[in-house]
């Protein structure tokens, strides 16, 4: 069964906030991901929080989606991420039922297939802009939630298998360099 996420999930735009030094707020902006939506692990507080509406803060299990510009990805709101909001950048999805996984939800929306669907229908010349409304439209199957976690294992195997491989080429790399170097000493 596939379910529109829309019928899942409440989403919302980021927020808007000048930046202010003496912040106590994170405001998670697209470049501190990576594609995979991977933090890149840098929390500095640039925003205050006095103005801002308490259903802007991000909660734990809320999925981002950046939307805007050319790299699009889904991330999780990290349980160690202290008090924060998305900019505008992002669309916050907020899950509304126990039986799917946010972490699945991300894996879904970063798959190959549901980016190119959604760049697709964006809209805009200079910066592309993915919409609310397609964004709503995305259908995601409705699976057990054993068979999301397996799904989910798998893939971190996968990306395991795929660091490997990389980290492998580069050390055969190495050692190649180091025979034709250690060959021209003759």
């Amino acid at each position: 069964m596939r379910v529109l996420l829309k019928d899942i999930a409440e989403i919302q735009t980021g927020v808007f906030a000048k930046p202010n030094v003496d912040g106590n707020v994170v405001c998670l902006q697209a470049n501190d991901f990576d594609e995979s939506g991977n933090h890149l692990g840098f929390w500095a507080p640039t925003i205050s929080g006095d103005n801002l509406h308490s259903k802007h803060f991000l909660n734990k299990g809320d999925v981002l989606f950046a939307a805007k510009g050319n790299k699009n990805f889904a991330a999780v709101r990290n349980h160690s991420l202290p008090l924060a909001v998305a900019s505008t950048s992002f669309f916050v999805i907020r899950l509304l039922r126990a039986d799917i996984l946010p972490e699945y939800v991300k894996w879904f929306l970063n798959q190959p297939d549901t980016i190119q669907r959604l760049k697709s229908e964006a809209k805009g010349t200079s910066i592309p802009s993915i919409s609310k409304n397609s964004l709503e439209q995305v259908e995601i199957p409705l699976i057990p939630l054993d068979k999301q976690n397996l799904i989910l294992k798998i893939d971190h195997l996968r990306m395991i298998q795929k660091e490997l491989l990389q980290k492998i080429a580069s050390l055969k790399d190495q050692l190649i360099q180091q025979q034709i170097i250690k060959s021209l000493n003759l």
